[in-house]
């Protein structure tokens, strides 16, 4: 993927997100105890939490995360929700390596994943087979690198979506018998129609199984029933999104505001992409022939690595995402957005288009005419700034 046409500014660490009000969890004393025996574990463990929907999957599986370094240094985390993930992007499920302890428990946080799959959506159920295969792809990947020598083995959380009933339900039972796990966390909640069965209800009956682990979630009401917690789901993806678009700035440049982020993004240099250096991969729809480039402008998609190998799944991995600003059918140029390392880009040949949208935060501001919602936007990039780092 060529983008030799931008100036490229200089790249600074990722800025901290707003601090959250709170960022210490109460630690219930049945969480406490559990997390006390996984992490004693004698040899590194594979654990996959599982519960319903907020019920606390994501704070239980940081709490275990920071109980289980001091042990073995660095834990692995699969990270499988495409709605509200803890490290990636909406529409990412990703692999990291955390070997440094989490300090906000109650908020997910930004982080760069060692092995990332754009899915393209923010529910497996549009196409539950393609996210298994990205899932087991990632998996595979782990095995391959980190439980093949005993003496690097590291332990494995799985961070599993709370979509539990019907399609959702089959889908986990796949993953649980893929993954085999040494031990399976279930939250529970005091309403049992939302819970998942009890015991090992993936496996057949003779079938032997990994330790199981049964908690009550950590919120409860005035009569000490375990509830759900209500998250504003959509409005936690627009400030993923919204947070990561920030990284194509200085961190010494001031956007605080979503106006001052709009104008910046409006004016930024896009890189110049021709369109016979990369693929473009529809995820979830089919687009004619003829449309392929125009159906990219104004879109997010996901900056891919192809995969060719001799194995089943031969799943790309995305480098993380961009803006198609705009749409020059004549010269055959992409002009996209992102704060992806040059570096990183060059090795980019696939452009995967899912239903990912620009954040309405970045569209709907007053004052600012946003590029993105013109049908032709490459008036607005000026020649000067195309080419502003050449000479």
């Amino acid at each position: 993927m060529a983008a030799g046409a931008r100036a490229t500014p200089t790249r600074t660490p990722p800025r901290p997100s707003s601090p959250a009000p709170r960022t210490e969890a109460v630690v219930p004393p049945d969480w406490a105890s559990s997390v006390t025996l996984v992490s004693s574990h004698p040899t590194p463990p594979v654990v996959v939490v599982c519960g319903p929907k907020n019920s606390g999957k994501s704070t239980f599986s940081r709490i275990l995360l920071n109980a289980l370094l001091p042990r073995h240094g660095k834990v692995a985390y699969l990270d499988t929700d495409v709605g509200q993930p803890e490290f990636a992007l909406p529409g990412c499920i990703s692999f990291h390596i955390v070997d440094e302890a989490l300090e906000d428990l109650l908020n997910p946080t930004l982080r760069e994943a060692e092995r990332c799959c754009f899915f393209g959506d923010i529910s497996s159920k549009r196409d539950p087979e393609a996210y298994l295969n990205c899932l087991f792809h990632l998996y595979d990947y782990f095995v391959g690198k980190y439980r093949c020598d005993e003496n690097e083995m590291l332990p494995l959380i799985v961070n599993t979506p709370g979509w539990v009933k019907g399609a959702g339900f089959d889908m986990l039972v796949e993953m649980l018998r893929y993954i085999c796990p040494t031990i399976v966390v279930q939250i529970r909640i005091t309403a049992q129609s939302k819970n998942l069965p009890d015991g090992m209800f993936w496996l057949e009956d003779e079938q032997t199984g990994p330790e199981m682990i049964n908690i009550n979630a950590a919120f409860h009401d005035a009569l000490n029933r375990s509830l759900l917690i209500q998250k504003d789901s959509c409005g936690m993806r627009e400030r993923r999104l919204v947070e990561f678009l920030k990284q194509c700035f200085p961190s010494n440049i001031s956007l605080s505001t979503n106006k001052e982020l709009a104008y910046a993004l409006a004016s930024i240099p896009p890189y110049q992409v021709p369109f016979s250096d990369v693929t473009v991969v529809h995820l979830h729809c089919e687009v004619p022939a003829g449309e392929i480039w125009r159906s990219l402008n104004a879109t997010i998609v996901g900056l891919a690595i192809s995969n060719v190998s001799e194995a089943s799944r031969s799943i790309p991995y995305c480098v993380g995402l961009g803006i198609v600003r705009g749409i020059d059918v004549q010269k055959g140029l992409l002009y996209v957005i992102t704060p992806v390392p040059l570096e990183r880009l060059q090795s980019v040949d696939l452009l995967q288009q899912g239903l990912i949208e620009i954040p309405t935060t970045l569209l709907q501001v007053r004052g600012c005419v946003s590029p993105y919602m013109s049908t032709n936007v490459l008036h607005k990039i000026s020649e000067r700034d195309l080419y502003a780092g050449d000479g």
